[in-house]
């Protein structure tokens, strides 16, 4: 079985989004032995308690992360590989959720870019997410972050048998090349097994205020978005091996496990005169 770690995982804890809990996730991963499975939902580590619970009862390593959709039009999956960057990244989400209404997150490029909150990365692994135009902008951003991020940075490449998967692969392929980003395949799931389209379809329809009928390119095109085994991802990148290589690259940095958390209170001053002699 060809070793691979999905590392895109949206969950029902992404709202009107994920059509799978994150058990069942974590379950399917470990059915199809997967080396680790990522649950990185949208501005949140809201899902990843229940995920963490499920990986201990399958034995299944957790990776622990975020997907960061930011203000000036930048998708980022952040993963901590310690205790310390996971708190940056806690300290990160607060400051976006402080800047907007309930249920709302926002963040901006220059936020990652500030040390004091993000340390410079130091402790994270980042993932750029690709938008569906691959136009200018998008590389002067992405060299931005590049080379802000350099020994930490990866480029997603997803294949969901549309028309233009290789055609599309290909370009992020020579685009990563040009910059020496690697690559790292994923699938952006979004539900643990094809049988929750219809699901994922209403929930799309719900999230857009819109009937099944009206709904167009609001849906995914095809019911791809779910859990894949290695071999079935390594026939789909076998042009880009090293793509489903760096998966597991990335599984075995990102060691961070949710046991690491303790209660920490602060620290009391105590004035002298209080103090025992």
């Amino acid at each position: 079985m060809t070793p691979y770690a999905e590392l895109q995982v949206t969950s029902n804890y992404s709202f009107l989004r994920g059509a799978s809990h994150p058990q069942e996730l974590v379950l399917q991963a470990a059915v199809l032995g997967h080396r680790a499975i990522a649950i990185a939902d949208r501005n949140s580590l809201a899902g990843v308690v229940r995920a963490h619970g499920a990986a201990k009862d399958h034995d299944i390593q957790l990776i622990v992360g975020a997907r960061l959709l930011l203000q000036d039009g930048f998708d980022l999956l952040c993963f901590p590989t310690d205790r310390s960057a996971y708190g940056r990244l806690s300290r990160l989400l607060s400051l976006g959720k402080r800047r907007a209404k309930k249920g709302d997150c926002i963040l901006f490029t220059a936020d990652l870019l500030a040390d004091p909150i993000f340390a410079g990365g130091r402790g994270q692994v980042l993932i750029a997410v690709p938008p569906a135009n691959l136009d200018a902008a998008f590389e002067r951003q992405l060299l931005k972050l590049c080379n802000k991020f350099r020994k930490i940075f990866y480029l997603a490449v997803n294949y969901h048998y549309l028309s233009d998967d290789k055609v599309r692969i290909s370009a992020l392929s020579e685009l990563a090349e040009r910059h020496f980003i690697p690559l790292v395949a994923t699938n952006d799931v979004h539900a643990h097994v094809p049988e929750r389209r219809p699901l994922q379809d209403a929930m799309s329809c719900i999230r857009a205020h819109c009937t099944i009928t009206a709904a167009g390119f609001l849906l995914h095109a095809n019911a791809e978005r779910h859990l894949k085994s290695g071999d079935e991802m390594a026939r789909l990148f076998a042009a880009w091996p090293a793509a489903i290589a760096n998966t597991v690259k990335i599984a075995d940095a990102c060691r961070f496990n949710l046991n690491e958390l303790r209660y920490e209170y602060p620290s009391e001053v105590v004035p002298d005169h209080l103090t025992p002699a």
